[in-house]
């Protein structure tokens, strides 16, 4: 069935709002990770579960334990409800979290239930849970190339608004 217009104007909205989640989230940007939520929005992640613009102050104090993350996002299902302002999505999630101590690279494996919201043609989160399904630690060690040219992965943590790009 093919969707119109403005279907595919909400879907892509509501991956944006996923999107600023794991973008403010690795950049330790709490405005931008905010930017994903409706102010009372919810989130559960099993070890914080509340109001969700909490979760973000929450997070920018726990990922300091981190040199650098990378939450990416896979296989995003979007199913928009008929009143054309809420719609439900499941997304995968594969976060890789590098410990500042060690090196070592913890990584996770899950996925988020979501429930959005559209108020005044935008689009955000009103309800996440996040599902946990394994984790893996990996000794990031070195590549066998040369790699001390390249910026380090947290040249540019906390962003603090800093615009995306170079």
């Amino acid at each position: 069935m093919p969707y119109t217009i403005e279907e595919l104007s909400d879907r892509e909205q509501i991956r944006d709002a996923a999107m600023r989640y794991c973008h403010g989230v690795d950049r330790l940007d709490p405005d931008y990770m905010k930017s994903a939520y409706w102010p009372e929005a919810t989130d559960d992640h099993g070890n914080f579960s509340g109001n969700a613009h909490e979760f973000v102050d929450y997070c920018m104090e726990a990922h300091l334990r981190w040199q650098w993350t990378m939450h990416s996002i896979y296989n995003h299902q979007i199913e928009l409800d008929e009143d054309g302002i809420h719609a439900r999505g499941e997304i995968y999630n594969i976060s890789h979290l590098c410990r500042k101590d060690t090196g070592m690279v913890d990584t996770w494996y899950g996925r988020y239930l979501d429930l959005y919201e559209k108020r005044d043609g935008e689009w955000k989160i009103l309800e996440r849970v996040c599902v946990h399904h394994g984790t893996q630690v990996i000794d990031a060690g070195r590549m066998p190339m040369q790699t001390s040219q390249y910026r380090g992965g947290a040249f540019d943590r906390p962003a603090n608004g800093r615009p995306i790009g170079p």
